[in-house]
């Protein structure tokens, strides 16, 4: 491994940070690092605000994917959740199908075998749509590259929302709406969310269209911080906003699941006197 050391930051830009936050050098040094080299770019950092999130209809189709899913409600349509089967995938199908199922009971979830299916959208999991007479597909953390197995869905008379976060090919599927903010033509102001957090935008719209309360959304932020971690994007911007309340909710209010990892996880317990200390420091210097 090779570690890529950060440039020194300007002294003039540390010493005016410092000054201006009241604090230490270094700390001001390493804020300024990572271009937190205002107060209030500093106070977005160390308290982030619900009320920084963006309006998820910035979001290219995301105005056709509510009307498309509407548009199911409506018409009491199947709607089949689909999602990779990593965390990331696992949490945004959880987060999705958790909230719709709220407002439809013709909701069900599928996630593609590792082994038999692969990585993605299969052609196993859209026979079984089709075999259950799914009306609707909503693909989370995968689907910006199946073009060929969009176009087979359509065949089937099965319509397509991709919900990704990888960067497209040359092509982007026909699909009703393709949610990507890596998307070359989507002016989304940040386009380093999981799978999971474009999931979380799209309820996000879903509840703004229909004039709900935005706290009703909030608990489902414990999903998007798990998948926010365990994909390793940047805890920076959104995310970071998305992650310090998803912390909160996992902390103060959390779901079974979480609670039942919570209980089992028992911290471990150690010391480490002068000798091994000095020991350790000698070999990392």
């Amino acid at each position: 491994m090779e570690w890529l050391f950060k440039p020194d930051p300007e002294e003039k830009k540390v010493l005016a940070l410092s000054e201006e936050l009241g604090i230490g050098k270094l700390l001001s040094e390493l804020l300024v690092q990572r271009n937190v080299d205002s107060f209030e770019k500093a106070r977005r950092f160390f308290r982030p605000a619900l009320d920084e999130l963006h309006d998820p209809f910035l979001m290219r189709d995301m105005r056709t994917a509510v009307e498309r899913i509407d548009k199911a409600l409506r018409n009491n349509e199947k709607i089949l959740i689909y999602g990779d089967y990593d965390v990331d995938g696992t949490s945004a199908v959880s987060l999705v199908y958790s909230y719709l199922q709220k407002l439809h009971d013709q909701v069900a979830t599928y996630i593609p075998d590792r082994y038999s299916e692969g990585y993605g959208i299969s052609y196993k999991g859209i026979d079984f749509a089709s075999d259950n007479e799914i009306d609707l597909i909503i693909a989370l953390d995968c689907g910006i590259k199946a073009i060929e197995k969009v176009s087979y869905a359509k065949e089937k008379g099965i319509d397509f929302i991709i919900c990704d976060h990888h960067r497209p090919g040359d092509q982007i599927p026909a699909a009703v709406a393709v949610l990507n903010p890596k998307r070359e033509d989507c002016d989304y102001p940040y386009d380093e969310l999981c799978g999971c957090g474009i999931g979380f935008k799209l309820i996000q719209a879903i509840s703004q269209s229909r004039g709900l309360p935005t706290d009703r959304i909030y608990p489902y932020l414990d999903l998007v911080a798990t998948a926010i971690a365990a994909d390793i994007v940047p805890i920076t911007g959104e995310n970071r906003v998305l992650a310090h309340f998803g912390l909160k909710v996992i902390n103060e209010a959390p779901r079974p699941g979480i609670q039942a990892l919570l209980k089992s996880t028992k911290p471990v317990a150690w010391s480490m006197d002068s000798t091994q200390l000095t020991s350790l420091q000698r070999q990392t210097l």
